[in-house]
């Protein structure tokens, strides 16, 4: 559907023309200013909200430095654009002609200013067309100023729409091998025997449909040199780019048409051997769904503060997200990222206090706060735990293994026996209660990597017997099991409350008030470190010597310890200096830091559920949390009767009619836009990266980028070609990637040849 200008005798419209088109702001300062300037009489009694989602203006009633055209795709306004360019008097030639946009009367000063102005525009833009027309007499050869093009657009020649057409048919491959997940190139270099050109799957394809008849292709084909590429490297990777950028710009539209939006980062991965922060961005779309997108890949920095400012940047500048109304942040990250994450989480929150730092709903918050912990120990045990889980999951023969040795071992408790079994089936490592079955779970692990690698009838090959020796040499380390028993104890103090935060809505709700139990029991500990580390210990100890492992400190510190004869330093003293205490100060301190006073707050805000009033027998106060939310809400000022009004639709409300249990059904009720400060706030609550994707079709983003990740060989993977294939259901334009292309990388004067599109094959 076009979008109409709204200015008064304009009649542009986006179907006719490349120029942008601007939306009303929602700023009422701004949007008043606008409508001043329109003097249409008719827009007066609208609201910001009204005006923006139903009234446009195009680029032509800007000045040029009100514009930023931040890409040839993306053209936006900076924050304190006004639109002064109108044309309010040329109806007056015709007085009795109809107007649908009706202009404010003027008096006769105002007309007779007007007119004036224009005259005086229209005789200084002659002066100036002259003195171009002058200056290009004089230099016929040179390249023109950049000035913007005419309104009227010059027909395509017949070799520019041969080259757009060509063009297209170089991006449609393109996109094809994103969206099936076709590396680019067929072969390594070394795998081709010296003197056998073999091309690669990019090549393959072009001459595929060269075979098939499509005679532009075969035209430019007949027409390129011998020695030179049809399409070159270079030419890949700037068609790519700007795949990727149209691609995303279609996943940013909807979320700055939603508004406000939550940010999340999943673990580093490798990209062909750099590497990169996957970036998800959660939002509600206009259907009220709540959606998290994957949007790119961030290089990733080992120096904190130069990764925080570049993180800022690409988001800000590259992508184009005002992060104004950004509400969460949250960072998934293997154990040794984290501490890097922080200061990124707190850079942003010093510029973007409603930025709130979060746990993410994806990741339970035990594992969370294991991988935060800043331990060598933890790190390598938490990297152990995961090549385990890896291994047995590699075929059904390991697993089979390893479900015959439970069997046995728990002859005696075949519920337990049965209950383990399945869960090992599972990514049982991301569980709230993963130290525990790895406890319950580390005689039979032990047992059976042993038994693989001792195998002497040759069941498994040299790679899996060796891998299962270097695992089993790992697991029956006793700096192992002293960590993996002391976070299974300290980690048991949160346990439940996490696993709340992952439940119902309900439970999210009430986790918020039991954060102070949980600090107050964790305190505790702290505060008798000593009586409760003796107990850890002597259960490390214990599980050391069922497994016949021997009881000794790291290497690293027992040659630190020879020739000092005054060290009296015990085993139980070392782990509870090195391990016990740290870890237990630190995950008092990350409790304090993912659930801030601002996080609180938003939480207790659940109350605007309708289950949650019903628990609460209608007796809330989500007025005093909504504060924080304030300036986020269409009318703040009736912000209480309002809410009054919502619980008493609920209290008395008919018997056949359930509450809403989840912000999901509240937004999808067909009158919460009679409520719209309430619908404003579930909107914002809802994109919380702590609250978990009610519906489990719209967490698409994570589940790709897992897929593609698994899937694709470090040394095949693209950013480019990832974002294509994770987000393979999302439309594009043909013609706009074309355009693009030739703005960017071709002279507009001047469009290549057949020839001049290669480069020579050196």
């Amino acid at each position: 559907m076009p979008n109409f200008c709204a200015a008064p005798n304009c009649t542009r419209k986006s179907t006719q023309s490349d120029l942008a088109f601007f939306r009303f702001p929602r700023d009422p300062a701004r949007c008043q200013k606008w409508v001043e300037n329109c003097r249409r009489a008719d827009l007066e009694d609208k609201t910001p909200d009204q005006l923006n989602k139903h009234y446009r203006l195009c680029a032509k009633h800007f000045e040029t430095s009100m514009i930023c055209r931040t890409s040839p795709y993306r053209t936006v306004l900076r924050d304190n654009a006004i639109p002064t360019i109108f044309d309010l008097t040329s109806h007056l030639n015709n007085p009795h002609s109809r107007h649908r946009k009706r202009i404010k009367e003027l008096s006769e000063d105002e007309i007779r200013t007007l007119k004036q102005k224009k005259i005086d525009e229209t005789s200084e833009q002659e002066q100036k067309h002259k003195e171009i027309n002058n200056s290009s007499a004089q230099k016929p050869s040179a390249e023109e100023g950049g000035e913007e093009q005419d309104e009227d657009i010059l027909p395509l020649t017949l070799e520019e729409k041969e080259n757009k057409e060509y063009l297209k048919s170089l991006f449609e491959i393109l996109i094809l091998m994103g969206k099936q997940n076709i590396p680019l190139d067929g072969h390594e270099a070394d795998e081709i025997p010296e003197g056998l050109f073999t091309p690669d799957n990019f090549q393959a394809l072009l001459e595929c449909r060269i075979n098939s008849g499509e005679e532009v292709l075969r035209k430019r084909f007949e027409t390129t040199a011998v020695n030179t590429l049809f399409c070159s490297k270079t030419q890949q990777k700037q068609m790519l780019e700007i795949c990727e950028s149209c691609i995303r710009e279609e996943t940013l539209r909807e979320v700055r048409d939603s508004r406000f939006f939550s940010i999340i980062t999943d673990d580093v991965v490798d990209i062909a051997g750099e590497e990169h922060l996957p970036v998800l961005v959660r939002f509600v779309d206009e259907s009220h769904n709540l959606r998290e997108e994957f949007v790119g890949f961030l290089p990733y920095e080992a120096d904190a503060e130069i990764l925080a400012v570049k993180f800022h940047t690409t988001i800000t500048e590259k992508w184009g997200l005002n992060m104004e109304y950004c509400r969460g942040q949250a960072y998934i990250v293997s154990s040794g990222f984290s501490s890097k994450m922080k200061v990124v989480a707190s850079r942003l929150l010093e510029k973007y206090p409603q930025a709130i730092y979060t746990l993410c709903s994806s990741c339970a918050l035990n594992m969370w706060l294991a991988k935060s912990v800043p331990v060598m120990g933890v790190s390598v045990a938490l990297g152990t735990i995961e090549e385990v889980c890896s291994f047995f999951h590699r075929s059904p023969q390991l697993l089979l293994e390893l479900d015959n040795v439970i069997t046995v071992l728990f002859q005696n408790n075949e519920e337990r026996g049965k209950e383990l079994k399945e869960i090992c089936h599972s990514h049982w490592t991301g569980r709230h209660d993963a130290f525990e079955i790895l406890v319950d779970l580390l005689q039979a692990l032990v047992l059976c990597l042993d038994g693989i690698n001792s195998d002497t009838s040759i069941r498994w090959n040299n790679c899996i017997a060796g891998r299962a020796f270097v695992l089993c040499s790992a697991v029956t380390d006793f700096d192992f099991i002293v960590t993996i028993v002391v976070l299974k104890n300290v980690l048991s103090f949160t346990r439940a409350f996490g696993k709340n935060l992952q439940g119902q809505t309900s439970d999210v709700f009430f986790a918020a008030s039991s954060l102070t139990a949980v600090l107050h029991s964790l305190n505790e500990v702290m505060e008798n470190i000593e009586v409760y580390h003796e107990f850890w210990f002597e259960e490390a100890t214990n599980l050391a010597t069922k497994l016949d492992i021997q009881m000794k400190l790291p290497g690293k510190f027992r040659r630190a310890q020879q020739g000092n004869l005054e060290s009296q330093l015990t085993s139980e003293g070392y782990y509870k200096e090195t391990l016990s205490v740290p870890t237990v100060e630190h995950i008092i301190q990350e409790l304090k830091d993912i659930f801030s006073e601002q996080h609180l707050k938003a939480l207790k805000c659940l109350s605007l559920v309708p289950s949650v009033m019903g628990q609460l027998k209608f007796n809330t106060s989500e007025e005093h949390h909504a504060d924080m939310y304030r300036s986020d809400l269409p009318n703040p000022d009736t912000l209480s009767a309002e809410l009054h009004c919502w619980r008493i639709k609920w209290k008395h409300r008919g018997k056949d009619i359930e509450l809403p249990s989840t912000i999901y059904e509240a937004l999808h009720l067909p009158d919460i836009k009679f409520f719209p400060n309430v619908y404003a706030l579930l909107k914002v609550l809802c994109i919380l990266p702590v609250m978990k994707v009610e519906n489990e079709r719209y967490e698409n983003g994570r589940k790709r980028l897992k897929a593609y990740l698994r899937n694709t060989l470090t040394d095949q993977r693209s950013s480019n070609l990832a974002l294509l294939n994770i987000n393979f259901d999302i439309k594009h334009d043909l013609d706009l990637m074309v355009d693009t292309y030739i703005k960017l990388y071709t002279a507009k004067s001047e469009l290549p040849t057949e020839n001049s599109e290669t480069i020579e094959n050196t």
